[in-house]
């Protein structure tokens, strides 16, 4: 179903914004799976504190852009990200990873991490009978 949505319309990129870098490797593997060219923008102290997950990016095939404006964290790659797609929008989809932007974007991501939650905390109870309190 991905796959068709992508093919409808006809963007052959994406674009995503990450902190610790499990974002970018989440939409680097959809880029490769789909043949599609991925940039992932990153704080530049982000990527230096990240170095296993910028080099499981690079593996995937996409390519991180390190961001050395403002802070050069999660806030400002996401501006970086922002205006990339603006720039880029009949070409290029947006990941957003963050849970910010506008409706539907926050209840998305906070829907979505709710069913890692949920799955965690039933095999959690299925394997050793409790919850981890750590």
């Amino acid at each position: 179903m991905v796959r068709r949505c992508w093919q409808k319309a006809g963007k052959p990129r994406i674009i995503a914004e990450t902190g610790a870098g499990q974002h970018g490797v989440a939409s680097a593997t959809v880029a490769a799976r789909l043949g599609l060219e991925c940039d992932v923008y990153m704080g530049a102290d982000d990527v230096q504190r990240q170095k296993l997950n910028v080099y499981r990016m690079h593996l995937l095939g996409a390519r991180v852009i390190p961001v050395e404006s403002g802070t050069r964290t999660l806030k400002d790659a996401m501006n970086e990200a922002l205006r990339d797609w603006v720039t880029n929008v009949d070409t290029t989809f947006y990941i957003i990873g963050t849970v910010a932007g506008p409706h539907p974007y926050p209840l998305l991501v906070r829907d979505f991490n709710a069913v890692v939650g949920r799955e965690a905390r039933r095999q959690s109870l299925e394997q050793i009978g409790r919850l981890l309190t750590r």
